[in-house]
């Protein structure tokens, strides 16, 4: 029998295969585990044993904007968690005491993408990170509110902030904590629900001259009643200036225009004839009219009067009461009431001679100014009949 010769290429394979199944040499990765390199145990050994968790789930659709988005770590911390809108804005969150959860200090807006990137560390400092992105519902239903002061406005100490939403709010707590109220200086301000549709914001007493007031209205994505969402998000800012209360005495028929403390003017007025007396209290003024109509029909009065071209009137109450011009009071002013519950002050037809008590009235009045009428024989206005919640204690008004 031939026997042929093995080749040494052969042989070189013969041994690599011995070595490779069970050699025991230095350097070899030896089976036993007495060998100096690193086995597939030790790399598992690296990897981190916490897990993060991000509810929704990846790819996610129509998404609860409240109380859906929830983040947290399984043995181990979480050290870092970033959520963001399509537009790169961060949502605030905070990460509790003992690393377990993540809670975003607000709802989320609707119809939004967001980016979730989440890191935790287990005991040993490892890190294990989770990446995720889902979107919000579109809502079909939704609400939004008018506002004033306007945003920029330069206003009066007695000027609140308040909301009139167009659908019935019924969970008012959600809605207001989605409204923030900045000041500069620093002053607290609490807020009031009217009904379901409005909601004042105001300190306990009229606003510092000069302060600056800045509203952040975050109420896209709200659910303000059920499958009824908001859509705005916006911010406004208004400044105080300086402030200017003017007494009026029904019974003395005056006007004491009180400005920084100091009085600087007393104008003869006319008030609401018995049976149409005027409103006691405080009253805000709340818009600015150089000639506008007064028809009594508007407020429950009939025919009683339809004056097309009632000059300098500003309004002091959603019922009708204004504080105006009046060219056909004779000699009313500082002698008796003779309206139908406002307040008149001498003026001429068209309102052109800027020197009447009217005309420099008008001029030197912001919106926001504070009225203050007493000694009539009306009861004091209600504090949702136009801007005038500062006739509610403060103790009723937090309540």
């Amino acid at each position: 029998m031939n026997v042929r010769p093995i080749s040494g290429a052969v042989l070189g394979v013969l041994l690599l295969a011995v070595t490779a199944c069970g050699g025991g040499g230095s350097g070899s990765g030896a089976a036993d585990g007495k060998g100096n390199g690193k086995d597939s145990t030790a790399a598992q050994s690296k990897q981190s044993e916490a897990v993060v968790t991000v509810a929704p789930e990846n790819g996610a659709k129509a998404v609860e904007t409240d109380g859906a988005l929830k983040i947290g770590a399984e043995k181990g911390r979480l050290t870092e968690v970033v959520v963001k809108d399509a537009k790169g804005t961060e949502v605030d969150g905070e990460i509790s005491k003992d690393g377990a959860t993540w809670t975003p200090s607000t709802h989320l807006a609707a119809s939004t993408t967001y980016t979730v990137h989440a890191v935790a560390k287990d005991s040993e400092g490892r890190s294990a990170a989770e990446d995720s992105r889902f979107t919000t519902l579109t809502p079909k239903n939704t609400f939004v509110g008018t506002f004033t002061p306007e945003d920029g406005s330069k206003v009066g100490v007695g000027m609140p902030f308040s909301i009139r939403f167009n659908r019935g709010i019924t969970n008012p707590e959600d809605v207001e904590k989605a409204i923030r109220v900045k000041t500069e200086p620093a002053v607290e301000v609490e807020s009031h629900w009217f009904g379901n549709d409005r909601i004042d914001f105001r300190p306990e007493k009229y606003w510092k001259p000069g302060t600056e007031v800045t509203v952040d209205l975050n109420l896209d994505g709200v659910e303000g009643r059920e499958d009824v969402y908001g859509e705005q998000a916006k911010t406004v800012s208004f400044t105080v200036g300086r402030s200017q209360v003017s007494v009026v005495d029904a019974k003395k028929h005056t006007m004491k225009v009180v400005r920084d403390g100091k009085t600087v003017k007393t104008i003869p007025v006319t008030t609401g004839s018995p049976g149409y007396e005027t409103w006691n209290g405080q009253m805000v003024i709340t818009e600015r009219l150089p000639v506008t109509r007064m028809n009594g029909e508007t407020v429950g009065y009939g025919g009683e009067y339809d004056i097309k071209d009632v000059p300098h009137a500003m309004r002091l109450s959603t019922s009708g009461t204004f504080i105006h011009g009046n060219y056909w009071g004779g000699d009313a002013f500082g002698n008796r009431n003779s309206s139908h519950g406002c307040i008149g002050l001498r003026d001429v037809r068209g309102g052109g001679d800027g020197k009447t008590p009217a005309a420099w009235f008008f001029e030197n009045s912001l919106i926001g100014d504070v009225v203050v009428v007493k000694n009539s024989e009306d009861d004091t206005i209600a504090p949702d009949n136009g801007l005038n919640g500062w006739n509610m204690s403060w103790e009723k008004w937090k309540a």
